[in-house]
């Protein structure tokens, strides 16, 4: 998320209307629904960890130990178990 300021963006009279609510404070200005990006989706966030948990749960199938997998993963050992489930339940 980037700032703009407003005076370069805004016309003066909308620019005035807006400060009559809040002047010289952040104001956030969601996106339309039409234009929201799932998570992960802008920087391919969701692909690398979904390659990641299937990687994880192919070595734990192969007999890989959940200690090894969160030391090689820098994960811990609990987290390895949710994503051998999920990925069991998916």
């Amino acid at each position: 998320m980037g700032y703009k300021s407003a005076i370069d963006i805004l016309p003066e009279n909308l620019l005035d209307a807006v400060q009559k609510y809040i002047d010289g404070e952040y104001l956030y200005i969601p996106r339309k629904e039409c234009n929201k990006k799932s998570w992960g989706e802008l920087k391919k966030s969701k692909e690398y960890f979904s390659a990641r948990n299937f990687e994880i749960l192919e070595k734990h199938q192969a007999g890989m130990s959940a200690k090894d997998l969160s030391e090689k993963y820098y994960l811990s050992v609990k987290t390895i178990y949710k994503i051998v489930a999920s990925a069991k339940s998916d």
